[in-house]
């Protein structure tokens, strides 16, 4: 049998009221809530599915974290080999002879038995441009995709203007990997509607638009793959909720003396290997790293009473989540309904580092939605910008200082375990006889082998 995957990231069942070929997908096959796990962020989540662990198994308790060795914080890696334990791609490869093509799903790099990928990876040159730019497996495979599409939109895939022409220039890549290789196992991400979720709030008309941009996507892929006869699942890794308060942890542990930085030319950085403790900020979830034992309870004191932080869990209470793994934090926060963490760990805005007000998602020690934004506080934005771009197009060094760092702008997020289905993450199934009530995330891969299986 043959099996295509959809990630529609952020969908939420209350969502398909406005997704009609999606709705009947769940109607023909059947639809369950998806019970994810924690933190219910991107690179943790596709783990789970991929894996069928836990974190605590496989390793990828966020984004990204703390590398203790390099005394570094790197998130949005790739490599397949981070990730830990038996993959989706290898058992369909040894069980079934499957080919796989992973288009766009975390994680693609070096992954074994997948016979074709396709993932982001920007052209940095030396003169410090940043151009779009593809990864590939085979090689070629970038290359043949845009003589056929047009250049990867990288800009629309993060960013500002991130929005429905990355998804769009997804889903064709995958209706031409289908025709040109037919993969048994196809695994395809669409990521727009995650976007708008966050930037406009889940409920927001604009989000609500993104819904039925992205249910159109997937009916071009979906009457694609009934076209070879094959099975069909849409599945998201979490739901999105209002975020209504950011909390600053790395502010608060700079405060009080406990947070270190280097002063610098172009403003203070994070000194991680310095620091007493310091937190790695991952939407809804924090993984705050402590130095001493003897900081450790001070610390767990100081940031149980901080407005907007539901629990702070050492690492006996964060096997209770699954989190318990080296990689993780000494202590790990999980916000409040609404709250959200912030990377931000500079006091003086005239201090911050030059990345803070840019998109640059390597150097900033967590997440920062407020990217898909252009500061409000700009002026004349679009002149702004355009000026930036002559400077590129001359060859010039330039900076794209447009993000603002305000990240209160920010009306989607996510991460924390909500317990109410409606605004959490969804599995959608063209075969009926796997049905079941509730789908967990450590499900997903042998439901797939099933259906992969016959």
């Amino acid at each position: 049998m043959k099996l295509l995957v959809i990630l529609a990231v952020g969908l939420r069942p209350k969502d398909l009221a406005h997704a009609p070929v999606l709705r009947g997908l769940g109607a023909h096959g059947f639809a369950a809530p998806l019970d994810t796990v924690f933190p219910a962020v991107t690179c943790t989540v596709q783990a789970s599915f991929l894996t069928g662990l836990q974190p605590r198994e496989h390793g990828a308790v966020g984004n990204g974290w703390y590398f203790r060795e390099l005394a570094q914080v790197m998130l949005w890696r790739q490599s397949n080999q981070l990730v830990h334990g038996e993959k989706l791609y290898e058992a369909a490869a040894q069980r079934f002879g499957a080919r796989t093509a992973k288009l766009f799903w975390w994680w693609n790099m070096y992954a074994p038995h997948v016979a074709f990928s396709v993932t982001p990876r920007p052209e940095y040159h030396a003169n410090g441009l940043k151009r779009p730019g593809l990864y590939s497996e085979p090689p070629q495979l970038q290359a043949e995709l845009q003589q056929q599409l047009g250049p990867f939109p990288l800009f629309d895939f993060w960013g500002p203007k991130a929005g429905i022409k990355s998804t769009q220039w997804i889903a064709s890549s995958a209706l031409a990997v289908m025709a040109q290789h037919d993969p048994e196992l196809l695994l395809v991400y669409l990521p727009h509607l995650d976007y708008d979720h966050q930037r406009f709030g889940p409920d927001d008309p604009r989000s609500v638009q993104a819904v039925k941009d992205l249910d159109a996507e997937c009916a071009r892929l979906i009457e694609a793959a009934r076209g070879r006869n094959a099975h069909v699942v849409v599945l998201s890794e979490y739901g999105i909720e209002k975020a209504e308060q950011v909390v600053f942890v790395n502010r608060l542990l700079h405060e009080k003396g406990l947070l270190r930085v280097q002063e610098t030319s172009h403003g203070q950085l994070l000194d991680c290997g310095a620091c007493r403790a310091f937190a790695v900020a991952d939407h809804q979830c924090a993984h705050v790293h402590v130095r001493d034992a003897a900081d450790l309870e001070p610390v767990r004191a100081l940031l149980a009473k901080t407005p907007g932080i539901a629990r702070v869990l050492d690492r006996t209470q964060q096997r209770e989540l699954g989190i318990d793994h080296a990689r993780s934090g000494e202590l790990v926060c999980v916000a409040e309904k609404g709250a959200w963490f912030a990377y931000h760990y500079w006091l003086d805005e005239a201090r911050r580092p030059d990345f803070a007000p840019t998109v640059d998602i390597h150097r900033k020690p967590g997440y920062d939605p407020a990217e898909l934004f252009v500061d409000p506080k700009i002026a004349f934005p679009k002149l702004r910008v355009a000026k930036n771009l002559a400077k590129k197009l001359l060859g010039f060094r330039y900076l794209m200082d447009v993000i603002p760092t305000d990240p209160s702008l920010v009306r989607g997020t996510h991460g924390r375990l909500y317990g109410d289905d409606d605004v959490g993450p969804v599995f959608l199934c063209s075969d009926r006889r796997l049905a079941r009530d509730r789908v967990a995330a450590t499900d997903v891969k042998e439901l797939c082998l099933r259906m992969l299986g016959g």
